[in-house]
Parts: structure tokens; sequence; C-alpha cells
């Protein structure tokens, strides 16, 4: 993994002055190593692209580009698909509705191709932000359109209906869905990655039959083993068709280790330490300095070291959406973010300390670039992370 030697000098140099109250403008020069990253979601998708013109589509994805340029950032993660859905041109998924008007209708241009061709002119890297397994965040099935995979699935045990609508991690249909869909993207785009995020497992109980039926004919594994060995038999897959077409394959998984084997059955330590599964992990780390239960610090400490595999790099992302309120799980942290306006400054030095370190995310666009979202915190807090992308 490679050491930034010279960026470490800077950044204590950094460090000693951030932590002893100095606020006077420091020039720093960084790494041309680090990537630097924004998130741009179906949230952003259906403000700037649904309903409207080609034109004005095409429009907003040019100036939503220049934005992230202008800024000094040269990654894109694009949510390409949310819902079984597709911002493509799709043989296996139907046109999302976070770009057209409803499932399945065509907005008119190749969203995805135009936002590939665009970022790639200003420098950008371009990967596809694809959430596995969900179908809706709503247990309507009545939405799931007829050209949608998931539609012959209603009724069946491959969807789950619980708090939204899921695909069963344990069938082999699933996972070869998956891994079909995501060959689709990089077979016919010039992307330069795949991303998947923290939506894995959507209930412990959803595949109860199949593995009955598997401690029935193999050794015995723990209910919890199971769901892990399920979506890691799917990241492999993906991440050897990645491999296939020479790009990079990641995954954003929950920024709280114990949540990703408790919960959504995420086996982070296993893609950390083995080169078969991921080329970068990016945890999603939206904690402040002193959040009481995961303060900052010790969190990317954490995943520091639970990567040991050279080959796996790590991108910390970081919670620009919580710039300017109130983090009501922080306990007596909750004002931090409203108190400070410098925190993913500082969040960014102390991240670039680490071992495996790579580069960092924001989520989300919006957050950084809606003036209706923009506030006295967010342009002040924006103004001093500019200090270090120089």
């Amino acid at each position: 993994m490679r050491k930034y030697f010279v960026l470490l000098i800077v950044t204590m140099v950094l460090l000693f002055f951030i932590f002893n109250g100095q606020k006077e403008k420091i020039d720093i020069k960084n790494d041309s190593l680090e990537k630097r990253a924004i998130f741009i979601s179906y949230i952003e998708l259906g403000k700037y692209i649904k309903n409207n013109d080609v034109d004005s589509g095409k429009n907003n994805i040019k100036t939503m580009v220049k934005n992230i340029h202008d800024l000094g950032f040269d990654m894109i993660l694009l949510q390409v698909r949310t819902f079984s859905d597709a911002i493509y041109d799709s043989n296996i998924y139907p046109w999302s509705s976070c770009v057209a008007s409803e499932e399945g209708t065509n907005p008119g241009y190749d969203v995805l191709e135009y936002f590939i061709k665009e970022a790639h002119k200003e420098g950008i890297a371009l990967h596809a932000w694809v959430n596995p397994y969900r179908v809706r965040t709503t247990e309507d099935v009545n939405s799931i359109s007829q050209e949608n995979p998931a539609f012959k699935y209603i009724d069946s045990d491959t969807l789950y209906v619980g708090n939204g609508i899921y695909y069963n991690p344990a069938k082999e249909e699933v996972i070869d869905l998956i891994a079909d869909g995501v060959e689709e993207i990089v077979k016919n785009y010039d992307v330069d990655g795949i991303l998947f995020d923290d939506y894995f497992y959507p209930n412990n109980e959803i595949d109860m039959d199949e593995y009955n039926l598997y401690i029935e004919n193999n050794t015995y594994l723990t209910l919890e083993d199971y769901h892990l060995s399920n979506v890691n038999k799917m990241v492999e897959k993906v991440h050897n068709i990645c491999k296939k077409y020479n790009k990079l394959f990641g995954i954003s998984p929950d920024g709280n280790i114990e949540n990703n084997y408790n919960k959504n059955y995420a086996d982070v330590r296993r893609w950390g330490s083995s080169s078969s599964y991921v080329d970068y992990l990016m945890p999603q780390i939206y904690y402040g300095f002193y959040n009481e239960t995961k303060a900052f610090k010790n969190v990317i400490d954490e995943w520091d070291s639970l990567i040991t595999d050279k080959d796996v790099d790590l991108m910390i992302a970081l919670a620009f959406y919580k710039v300017g309120l109130a983090d009501n799980y922080a306990k007596s942290g909750v004002n931090e973010w409203i108190d400070n306006n410098d925190m993913i400054m500082r969040e960014i030095v102390l991240s670039r300390n680490l071992n495996h370190y790579n580069g960092f995310s924001l989520f989300r666009y919006d957050y950084l670039f809606n003036r209706e979202l923009q506030t006295s915190t967010t342009m002040k807090e924006i103004e001093n992370m500019k200090q270090i992308l120089n």
C-alpha cells in the first residue's frame, strides 16, 4: 500500500494548527494520488433529470460535472440502479422512474452515457453505484412494472416484502441477476468502476427455507454465517467480472463494523483481508469527533486495521449532509456539527494519516451545491475544506 510520506508531514503540520485553534488560511499542497469523490444519488437525478426535457437534463448534467470539477474533485459515484431499474439502456432492467415519468419510459437519451462523456471530458472518473438487492422502499408490489425482472418473482420467496421489497440473497437466480446486470454495465459503458452500497440482507429470516435445506445437505453453518456466505458468493462473482473488464469494484458498507455482521451481513473483515472480493472499501464513517459511541478517530483506525491485503484500498465516506445539523445519535456530541464549520476538513486531514488511505468521498451532491440547502455553516465548511484541496 502506498505511503504518502510527504503528505503525512504536511498534514501533521496542519493538524498542529487546527487543534491549537489557529484558523488562518494554510497553503497545503495535496498528494495527487488522493481520490476525491462525490455521491450523486437518485434524489439528485429526480431533481435535475426527471421531468426535464432532453436539453435541460443534459445541461444540468454538464453543470453538475463542472461544479464537481471546479471544487477540485476527480470522482463521481453515480447511482445507476436504485430500484431494480436503470438510468441507461439495459436489456435486463427497465428505465428508472428516477429519470423518467414512470418505470420503463425512455427519458430520450442515455443518462449514464452522457454523464460518462461529460465526466471524462473534465478528467473525472465515474463509478456506477448499484443497489444490488433493493427493489422498492415501499411494500407496493403493484408499482413494479412488467419489464422489471422482479415482476416474475412477485408472490414468491425470491422477493421479500417488508419495510420495502428486496431480492432474496440466498437465491442463485438473484446472484446471477446481479452479476449479469454488472457485466452489462462494464461491458457496454466506459465506467471506471462499480460501487455497491450498504444494502444487503433486509431481514434475518428471508432465507430460512434455503438455510434449512443447506444444513440438511452440508456441513453445519450458523444462520449468520450462511447469510455472510451468500453475500460473499455474490460479491466475489461481481469482482471477477469487474476484473475481467479491467474495472475497479468497491463497496461502501456501514461505518459501524458490528452492524455489518449483526444486521447487514456484509463480511467486511474478509473483504479487507483478501484481494478476491473488492479493490476498495468506502465505509460510511458518518460520525463526529465527539460521538460518544463511535468517535471518528477511533472508527477510522478500526477500519485501517481491518484492511490487511495490500491490494485493497481504503476510502472514507464523510457525512457532508450533517453539516450544520444536530447529530441526534451522538449523545453529548449532538451539537458538534452545528458548533463547528471545519468538520470535514479535519476529518480529511486525519484520514490522510491512515496506512491504507486512498481518498475520501462526500455524501451527497445537493448538500454542497444546491442553494436551497446551503447555509452560512455549509458555505464556511466548503471554504475551510478548500484549504486542503489545493
